[in-house]
């Protein structure tokens, strides 16, 4: 994978954008004879750019009127163009409408194609009661653009399906956009009291994986289970065929 550009993208917040942007970064980070350059363009939660290890820089693209400036994306897409790596940008469902109606006027992927990069969208579709929401951010995504997603089917909110009982992969959006896929990541429900728990110490010290697997303050067992964890989800990202 080189110069690949990756969107985290989701108009509904708190559903676990932020997590994968994390698991994204550190996966491209392992990859052999890769350089990682980490956006966070949240304006609000700004999660991602508290990950220290991942050196992420954070992006204003306030106006003066205190409102999303659209031109301020010019900046960040400058950055990318003037750099060579594999790029993750983590988004918030504040600059979500603003930022894919500016990709899709400037018809920024096939701009970004011409320059030799390869970009990526990841969404998330939640489960249980973000499954309609989050649904319908995955359909805004694939049907303003033709660029390859990857969606990442998130368990931990509940069963992923829909309200009359349709499983996701038998729904009607995910057949609609089935050929944009680059590939599915399903972030597995696991027991709370212990993957859950530890995840979220985790998540709460901003560590990395390889941080946490030197830092005392986590025990071995808790250690096993976030690798498990990790090493579930970079398998998935193995088999998809990145460009």
């Amino acid at each position: 994978m080189q110069n690949s550009v990756h969107f985290v993208l989701q108009g509904k917040g708190g559903v676990g954008k932020s997590h994968v942007a994390v698991n994204v970064a550190q996966y491209i980070a392992n990859l052999p004879n890769s350089e990682l350059i980490c956006f966070d363009i949240d304006q609000v939660n700004t999660t991602f750019a508290h990950y220290k290890a991942l050196n992420v820089s954070k992006v204003n693209v306030v106006g003066d009127s205190n409102m999303i400036d659209p031109k301020k994306f010019d900046s960040l897409i400058e950055k990318i163009l003037t750099t060579e790596g594999n790029f993750v940008v983590d988004t918030g469902s504040n600059t979500f409408l603003n930022l894919l109606s500016y990709i899709v006027e400037n018809d920024l992927i096939n701009f970004l194609k011409d320059s030799g990069y390869t970009t990526y969208f990841h969404t998330v579709i939640g489960g249980g009661a973000e499954f309609y929401d989050t649904s319908a951010g995955f359909d805004s995504i694939a049907s303003a653009t033709n660029t390859p997603i990857v969606l990442w089917a998130n368990e931990y909110f509940g069963q992923l399906k829909s309200e009359d009982g349709v499983d996701l992969i038998d729904s009607k959006v995910f057949k609609k956009h089935k050929e944009k896929l680059a590939g599915l990541v399903l972030l597995h429900a696991r027991n709370k009291s212990t993957f859950g728990a530890d995840i979220l110490k985790m998540n709460t010290k901003r560590q990395t994986l390889k941080e946490v697997m030197n830092n005392s303050e986590f025990s071995i067992m808790e250690k096993q289970r976030i690798k498990t964890v990790f090493n579930d989800v970079f398998v998935q990202l193995d088999k998809i065929d990145w460009q």
